[in-house]
């Protein structure tokens, strides 16, 4: 494995939550999950064996696949007037494998030349094949509070604000998210992980233990999709989505 300086795996669990008054009971669900951390100026490249289980394109991330991610996350950046100076950004997201990814959020956290944290984009995806990016800036405990403005489930519209909150990607990383809708919260999750290094012991492992991994977080997606709507929760309408466009 070459390049990828502190590239590591965070292996854990995603957890969410509807609460009761959302419907007649309370539905939970969680899976196991790892997701690859990685500096976007020093990607991993894996030996020709491994690169089906981990492939890193910006085709699945936002902005001009014909640039590197770093390139677009700078543009973006950019387009609200935020400019890093060249500073680190880091990177949580699952990687291609065998042909196969979906991340229903990506992390950057984004430093200044300083190594201050300047901002965090998290950009969300839904099965639909769309995604929105939202610029957050994390204040006390990395709290941070958007306007929500992307269709996701087809259970909840597309109004209200999220409540986030991110742990910086120690040796534990929390990712904590709601949505708060009429003065009520509607919807919650949850990722938490602990960090390995990234080796090919440990791809090989997590590899193991989560086999075809987001191909399997997709097919969970819709398979509880399908309870609650036996259960009769109300669809909500997509509407038509505009795509983000920046120029940079």
């Amino acid at each position: 494995m070459t390049g990828g300086a502190g590239a590591a795996i965070y292996e854990g669990q995603v957890m969410h939550t509807r609460p009761r008054h959302t419907e007649s009971a309370p539905y939970l669900f969680r899976y196991g999950v790892y997701m690859w951390l990685v500096d976007l100026d020093h990607l991993p490249r894996l030996p020709a064996g491994l690169a089906p289980l981990g492939r890193i394109r910006s085709r699945d991330h936002l902005g001009d696949p014909g640039r590197s991610i770093r390139e677009n996350v700078d543009a973006f950046l950019a387009s609200h007037g935020v400019d890093l100076a060249g500073g680190r950004v880091l990177m949580l997201a699952n990687a291609r494998a065998f042909g196969h990814v979906f991340n229903p959020l990506s992390v950057y956290w984004c430093h200044d030349a300083d190594g201050a944290l300047r901002c965090v984009v998290a950009e969300v995806h839904n099965t639909y094949g769309e995604r929105h990016c939202y610029l957050l800036e994390p204040g006390e405990r990395g709290r941070a509070d958007a306007e929500k403005a992307f269709y996701v489930s087809p259970f909840l519209s597309v109004d209200g604000s999220y409540r986030m909150a991110f742990s910086a990607p120690g040796d534990r990383l929390s990712i904590q998210m709601e949505l708060i809708q009429g003065g009520r919260r509607v919807f919650q999750a949850s990722l938490t992980g602990r960090r390995r290094p990234l080796t090919t012991r440990t791809l090989l492992r997590a590899a193991a233990r989560y086999p075809l991994m987001t191909a399997r977080v997709s097919a969970l997606i819709r398979y509880h999709g399908v309870r609650l709507w036996l259960r009769g929760v109300p669809r909500v309408p997509r509407p038509a989505h505009t795509p983000q466009r920046w120029v940079g």
